[in-house]
């Protein structure tokens, strides 16, 4: 190979590095600029949108009183507006100093064996609404696990197994990483973030239906 093929094949390499390095950002600021309303999209996330769906992870705290009106009366008015479109985990991260983490841990368990949704309105009620905020020692963990229709000796087999607390923990990470100060905060699609003056119901269904819209284009 003479000088001159030497030099062209080294220029063809760097226009086509200079190209994935501008278009990249690019593609980038395009799906941003596709959605509306206001929130924070997390460079360093991956994505992990589907398209015609909007995965929700919401990370609340079940002695936030804020996380406990969410669930009342947000959630369901997402849930009616866009209906299988949505799915909505809740990831528990606490914000409330001194508190003991057994609703956190008895609603991975929940999750664990397929009823984490029923778990998670009957412990904000619980703590909310009948205003047990103190230990939930064995013989009311009891009540409240046949109320959601599961076994309490398996329940509590699995709570000793450590698994719940483990999953407790890397939800706690995870909320961390991605600099949670606030709950409730949502994560859609692994990557967008809505947290503070930005969680008001108006805007976060902006946002939704604009994810939603962009997928219709596409």
């Amino acid at each position: 190979m003479n000088r001159w093929t030497t030099s062209m094949w080294r220029l063809a390499v760097l226009v086509v590095v200079a190209i994935c390095l501008v278009s990249a950002p690019l593609s980038a600021q395009a799906a941003k600029a596709e959605l509306k309303g206001k929130f924070e999209l997390l460079k360093d996330e991956p994505s992990t949108h589907q398209p015609g769906k909007v995965n929700i992870i919401e990370f609340a705290d079940f002695y936030c009183p804020h996380c406990h009106q969410f669930e009342e009366t947000v959630l369901p008015l997402l849930q009616k507006e866009f209906g299988n479109k949505l799915e909505v985990t809740m990831v528990g991260f606490p914000v409330f100093q001194n508190k003991l983490p057994t609703p956190f841990d008895m609603y991975e368990q929940a999750k664990i064996m397929g009823k984490g949704d029923e778990m998670k309105k009957v412990l904000f009620r619980t703590i909310h609404q009948d205003k047990m905020t103190g230990v939930l020692d064995r013989t009311i963990r009891e009540l409240l696990i046949k109320e959601v229709g599961l076994d309490p000796k398996v329940f509590e087999e699995g709570m000793a197994s450590g698994r719940p607390a483990r999953a407790f923990e890397d939800g706690r990470r995870w909320g961390k990483r991605i600099k949670v100060e606030y709950t409730p905060t949502l994560l859609l699609d692994g990557n967008i973030k809505l947290e503070d003056k930005n969680m008001n119901t108006e805007n976060i269904i902006t946002v939704i239906r604009s994810i939603l819209e962009a997928d219709a284009k596409r």
